[in-house]
């Protein structure tokens, strides 16, 4: 690190650059959605209906993703953020 380094200002990012970066994870995320199954989305809101029987959750505290291999593999993995007591 120089001298000059040190006295430089940090720019804070721009909106420019956060909206980039948001769409960027909402792009991923559809990339994600549009090898799933029809029914996929109707599974996952079953199976956040049925932990709500249980335990007080919010939707957003639930992530369900489907990831299939090339062996013709299918793996749900589903992860509930539960709270505390």
């Amino acid at each position: 690190m120089s001298l000059l380094d040190y006295f430089k200002t940090k720019k804070a990012p721009t909106t420019a650059i956060t909206a980039k970066e948001r769409l960027q994870i909402i792009v991923a995320h559809q990339r994600g959605e549009r090898d799933a199954p029809d029914y996929f989305p109707a599974m996952k809101q079953e199976i956040i209906e049925v932990i709500r029987k249980y335990v007080q959750i919010d939707t957003d505290q639930v992530s369900v993703q489907l990831d299939q291999n090339d062996d013709k593999l299918s793996v749900l993995e589903l992860n509930v953020t539960l709270p505390e007591k």
